[in-house]
């Protein structure tokens, strides 16, 4: 709600990228009731993806249609505000898409108020993987990738690290034991981008914050 109040005083509306997966689901199914839905201020505030499986939008891996099911659908925001990506195309006509919708909403692209991120047991934040770090993450917004994760949709489009590290605000949300090494050696290894890519996200200006349970939080230090 902060991020929002703030946004709105910043320049009068609010740009938030949310995540798919199963840890932010708990956090939607709040915000789609009262009385934080009646606390936000829907009718202000645009949603975007900060990535998304090549998939129909009523498919079950769709992020936007898991964020539709447990948020949207239950929230007075008016649709020309929703701003899906095209999973049921191929790579190039959604990444052509998305950019053509991030700039036309705020050329060359949006400064979001908020990114809402994960990370998996191999660090990989949006739909950034361990690996060889693609030019196309240095100069483009948006990038389609190929990856093999627990069984879930390979084909999938991603914001890059020079979109998500421009946002006046980044949150993590990090859960489960799987994860403990991962997170630690995100926050406290070496740096090693392309074996961790949550360690891409490295803003200037910006207010990152990573939420955390006790589970994901067991290795690290001061606990």
């Amino acid at each position: 709600m902060q991020a929002a109040n703030e946004a709105l005083m910043r320049h009068g509306r609010f740009t938030i990228a949310l995540s798919g997966g199963g840890t932010p689901q708990p956090l939607y199914g709040l915000l789609s009731q009262s009385p934080f839905r009646d606390q936000m201020p829907w009718d202000k505030t645009h949603v975007f993806w900060g990535d998304e499986r090549l998939v129909p939008p009523d498919h079950a891996e769709s992020s936007y249609g898991l964020t539709a099911r447990l948020l949207l659908d239950h929230v007075p925001i008016p649709p020309a505000q929703v701003h899906r990506a095209l999973g049921e195309g191929d790579a190039v006509t959604a990444v052509a898409d998305y950019t053509a919708q991030l700039a036309h909403f705020s050329p060359p692209w949006p400064r979001f108020d908020l990114i809402l991120l994960g990370m998996g047991h191999d660090g990989h934040t949006a739909s950034l993987f361990p690996g060889p770090m693609p030019p196309q993450e240095i100069t483009d917004p948006v990038i389609a990738v190929t990856a093999n994760y627990d069984g879930r949709p390979a084909q999938r489009i991603t914001f890059t690290p020079r979109l998500i590290n421009e946002a006046h605000q980044i949150v993590f949300l990090v859960t489960g034991a799987n994860k403990a090494q991962a997170l630690h050696a995100v926050l406290f290894g070496a740096p090693d981008p392309e074996q961790w890519p949550a360690q891409r996200i490295q803003p200037r200006d910006s207010r990152v914050t990573w939420l955390v349970d006790t589970a994901a939080a067991q290795l690290l230090p001061d606990r």
